[in-house]
């Protein structure tokens, strides 16, 4: 049987990697965007196959989509928490309204979406959530404050539900490296205003999210493919990281982790009360 798919940020990058992907594996997917109309090639050819739905996930409405798509088609298998952006600005840098918004967007967005859907799955049985988080999601780089806090935070309520939640869903962290999905288009990368003292640290982060457009290693549609392979694997991953630059990040970092853990485990260990 064709699974159902609601992908969320369907317009482009991995979202309409992934809804090709599915939609080649004989499924039905329904694509949701804030411009709709950016899926109409795909809709047109792939009748029957392929839908397109507005959708802003940072809107409070955005639960209803879930079940409209339920009312249509009568379930959702795979929910695709794909919507994003890529933004760059230090702490100082960033206003409480783009913090505010990022987490929206990454976060609590995806949460609602979630929520939303888990009541069904558990009606049907079964089913899947991805949530595309990121490398950022492991290890931080100077100006993606506010991003990989949202993918932080993305990752720890995930890793939760996996725990939680016992009526057969799956649930996939994808954490991709850097790979070409037009978050480096010029115009793509929001940028917080620049304060001079963090031209030194930050700065570079600023050029590379401007400059870095096509050169990127990562093929997205190779990702779609892989992140299909894993939802279908027998004993799937629960983080799935993607790419080689992605993998050797992580991999470093829980070296480096390790390391600190072992240098300080005395002082650690040495705040328990005295025996008495």
């Amino acid at each position: 049987m064709s699974r159902v798919w609601l992908v969320t940020g369907a317009s482009s990058g991995f979202g309409r990697a992934i809804a090709e992907a599915a939609i080649a594996a004989g499924d039905l997917v329904v694509g949701a965007a804030r411009r709709p109309e950016a899926l109409d090639d795909l809709v047109a050819a792939h009748p029957g196959q392929a839908e397109a739905v507005r959708l802003d996930v940072t809107s409070p409405d955005a639960p209803a989509v879930v079940d409209d798509v339920v009312a249509r088609h009568g379930r959702i298998d795979v929910l695709v928490n794909n919507a994003g952006r890529t933004q760059v600005g230090a702490l100082e840098e960033t206003t409480a309204a783009e913090l505010r918004y990022l987490f929206e967007l990454h976060f609590f967005g995806p949460a609602a979406l979630t929520k939303a859907v888990l009541p069904h799955m558990r009606r049907q049985g079964g089913g899947a959530v991805v949530q595309m988080s990121s490398v950022g999601g492991w290890i931080t780089a100077p100006g993606f404050g506010a991003y990989c806090a949202t993918k932080f935070a993305l990752e720890g309520l995930t890793q939760t539900l996996s725990q939680e939640v016992d009526f057969g869903v799956r649930f996939l962290i994808v954490e991709p490296g850097a790979f070409r999905t037009g978050l480096f288009n010029p115009g793509a990368a929001y940028l917080s205003a620049e304060l001079p003292g963090y031209a030194a640290t930050v700065g570079p982060t600023r050029q590379y999210v401007t400059g870095g457009d096509g050169e990127q290693p990562g093929d997205p549609a190779k990702a779609a493919a892989a992140i299909l392979t894993a939802l279908d694997a027998e004993n799937p991953p629960l983080r799935l990281p993607l790419g080689a630059d992605a993998v050797d990040s992580i991999r470093g970092q829980l070296d480096s982790v390790a390391d600190e853990l072992a240098s300080w485990e005395h002082v650690s260990r040495a705040t328990a009360f005295d025996p008495e």
